[in-house]
């Protein structure tokens, strides 16, 4: 088993903005890459685990979604870097009722466990969201929040918790997850 880094896409990996259903409108973060090269370089798996509640709000399809996704990972390869899995949600509770899968439920990181081999209690979820550090509380595994998304906003309902770590971006993210190994 092998530890993982989930990352959540839009805010933290690519541009947060707003419902994306086209591809042409990704674009990568700056510092992203060299981060996820080095974490990868370091033995983590990178896992991409994104809420889609636009499908089931009826803005985009799936194939939208994986068109996303894999405009997502091209310009990730592009620049030297290789996602060892995408798993996206595309429910919402006011549209489809519940789910394991929506975070801050675990169900997209213990697919991407029992998938991939991977170890939850070794393993981090950097995201933009108190729904990520949800995620990652309820995975076992250690949460981090980037301030490039929209996380942060004030308010109760966006405090990520006592428990995460907030920096700045993807890049600060990764080496505070490679001064703890």
């Amino acid at each position: 088993m092998r530890p993982a880094v989930f990352l959540d896409r839009d805010g933290t990996v690519i541009e947060e903005v707003g419902h994306l259903g086209e591809p042409e409108r990704v674009a990568i973060l700056p510092g992203v890459p060299a981060a996820l090269r080095g974490l990868s370089d370091a033995g983590f798996a990178l896992v991409l685990v994104t809420n889609q509640a636009g499908v089931a709000r009826g803005m985009f399809t799936e194939e939208d979604v994986a068109a996303v996704n894999a405009r997502t990972a091209e310009l990730l390869a592009a620049e030297g870097v290789s996602l060892d899995g995408i798993y996206h949600c595309p429910h919402h509770p006011d549209f489809t009722g519940p789910c394991d899968c929506r975070k801050p439920e675990p169900g997209m990181l213990k697919s991407a466990a029992r998938d991939l081999d991977l170890d939850l209690g070794a393993s981090w979820m950097v995201g933009d969201h108190p729904s990520d550090a949800g995620a990652a509380r309820a995975a076992g595994a250690r949460p981090i929040i980037v301030r490039t998304g929209h996380g942060l906003l004030p308010g109760s309902d966006h405090d990520p918790g006592p428990d995460a770590t907030i920096v700045d971006d993807l890049a600060a993210a990764a080496d505070l997850i490679l001064g703890e190994r």
